[in-house]
């Protein structure tokens, strides 16, 4: 398992953009979460599955919803596991 965070910036709040990311994640069979910043600059996300399921993640992220207009994708590894089995939205 591999685990990651990124940060979505652009257009990603209050265009259902969590509520995609989350289905999607769920679809790949990623476990994580991911939250707006309070700031309102972007969607922070983590992330944790198999190699090619986070690669298909990261090609995914760039589109987002139908609404939402990403302008960039910053990925970073991370060297622990979250112990988690399903994705969520968190506040």
């Amino acid at each position: 398992m591999f685990s990651r965070r990124y940060l979505v910036t652009g257009r990603v709040q209050g265009v259902a953009f969590r509520f995609y990311t989350r289905a999607e994640a769920r679809r790949l069979n990623i476990a994580g979460w991911c939250r707006n910043l309070d700031n309102g600059s972007a969607v922070e996300i983590y992330a944790q599955g198999s190699h090619e399921s986070l690669l298909l993640f990261e090609q995914w992220l760039p589109y987002g919803s139908p609404a939402s207009k990403v302008s960039g994708v910053k990925k970073y590894d991370l060297s622990h596991d979250m112990n988690g089995d399903t994705f969520e939205i968190v506040s």
